[in-house]
């Protein structure tokens, strides 16, 4: 009986992260889409930083932490950490923000940074929904 709870339990967990995109308290976004996750700054941080002129790509394959530094990104008004909403390995990188750094300006969805084979699902409880997101946004002073 324990094993099947166990079953359904990881089945609703899986249910509940496929395809959605969850947000941190510091700007990052990733974009899950079964255990995968496109990490990538918000608009909102895109906006304040002003136009990417660089954006440090991370290695592939570095297993990173949550809440541990990412990369960076270079703006012309600041340079800013990026850092990991969850913990997970680098599969990919956008290697087109190394001659466009700007796309996080223009939709960082398409300006994501990058893709992450997340280790844990459970660590998605603690990031925001867009909704929750947006109302985060209505009470932020940076």
């Amino acid at each position: 009986m324990l094993s099947a709870v166990r079953t359904s339990f990881n089945a609703n967990v899986f249910a509940r992260f496929a395809s959605t995109k969850y947000f941190t308290k510091t700007h990052e976004f990733i974009d899950v889409d079964d255990k995968v996750g496109k990490v990538g700054i918000t608009q909102y941080a895109a906006t304040h930083l002003g136009e990417i002129v660089y954006a440090e790509l991370p290695e592939i394959d570095a297993e990173v932490m949550k809440d541990e530094v990412l990369c960076a990104v270079e703006s012309v008004k600041a340079a800013s950490d990026v850092v990991m909403p969850v913990g997970g390995v680098v599969t990919g990188v956008n290697s087109e923000l190394e001659s466009r750094p700007a796309m996080i300006n223009e939709n960082p969805f398409n300006g994501w940074i990058a893709e992450v084979q997340i280790s844990d699902l459970e660590e998605l409880n603690g990031l925001m929904t867009q909704a929750d997101y947006q109302e985060y946004l209505q009470h932020c002073d940076h």
